[in-house]
């Protein structure tokens, strides 16, 4: 006996059940080829082997499958099945439009790089951490021992002194601090060891009409061009081409960084950028160091 494919004729005669079949258009089809077969089986054997398959079109939430991605569509339209793409840039919440993923972020504080107290958003988490570490919100509670001038930072007090521009320590300045310190820290905690200390407190530099290229003025030692030869001398006479004679205190740690100059370590401790020190614990060192200093005792410790 022969058997219909599609329904459930049985014919004694294949020659029959064929030309039943043919009128009933009762033949099973490959989904991508123009072959045709008897049962559903060997269709799909025929379609496992070739790889025939039809392609299908999910629904990005339910199980439903599609003959063609318009159909999906318009179920995943209808149904409101569409996957949420927009993501919170914080926790792990997906949004169906950018919208409400702006209306999330804003009601959890959630953005990236935000500041929820200013309301205000960065551009990467090094602008957040200066802006977190600014007088805004820290405050200015780092005080020059000489004036009572308030600083945001400890780098920031310890430029004003080195610099000379502290109005009630003017004889302090980059090279007499070294020199305290050179006889405070006999074992090297901060200071590099030298043979010879040569103060060039009374030393200035000045360019002369050499130095100009035609277009700016340039430094022979970094190549550094600049407007103006006044320009040029202040940059000679700045402690950036000076001998580097303090080292990071994280020398266990590895961290290989020397400075120019006291104000210049405590940016670097303040920027956190070697893992030695917090923020907020740079000026419990520098406060000793301010006690060393003012009592001239010798450092054993910070």
């Amino acid at each position: 006996m022969y058997e219909c494919g599609t329904c459930d004729v049985e014919y004694l005669y294949r020659e029959d059940c064929d030309s039943h079949m043919d009128e009933h258009d009762h033949w099973v089809e490959c989904e991508t080829c123009t072959r045709q077969f008897r049962t559903e089986r060997s269709c799909e054997q025929h379609m496992d082997a070739l790889d025939h398959w039809a392609p299908v079109f999910e629904c990005e939430t339910c199980t439903r499958t599609f003959s063609s991605q318009a159909a999906a569509n318009q179920h995943m339209n209808s149904k409101n099945h569409w996957e949420p793409k927009f993501p919170c840039e914080t926790c792990s919440q997906m949004f169906h439009t950018h919208e409400a993923a702006d209306q999330h972020m804003e009601a959890k504080g959630h953005y990236e790089n935000y500041c929820a107290e200013c309301d205000r958003r960065f551009e990467n988490e090094n602008c957040l951490r200066q802006h977190l570490k600014s007088k805004i919100h820290q405050g200015t509670g780092v005080v020059c021992p000489f004036c009572n001038a308030h600083f945001v930072t400890a780098s920031g007090v310890t430029h004003h002194v080195e610099y000379g521009t502290c109005p009630n320590a003017a004889k302090l300045n980059r090279e007499t601090i070294h020199h305290i310190m050179q006889r405070l820290d006999p074992n090297g905690l901060v200071t590099n060891k030298q043979i010879g200390w040569h103060n060039d407190q009374k030393v200035h530099y000045y360019a002369t009409n050499r130095a100009f290229d035609g277009t700016s003025w340039v430094c022979y030692l970094c190549q550094r061009g600049f407007n103006s030869m006044t320009g040029l001398n202040s940059h000679l006479n700045s402690p950036v081409h000076k001998e580097k004679i303090y080292h990071c205190l994280n020398t266990r740690g590895g961290c290989t960084q020397e400075f120019v100059s006291l104000g210049a370590l405590f940016n670097h401790l303040e920027s956190e950028s070697c893992g030695y020190i917090r923020f907020g614990d740079v000026q419990r060192v520098h406060r000793r160091l301010n006690d060393a200093i003012l009592n001239r005792k010798v450092i054993t410790s910070l």
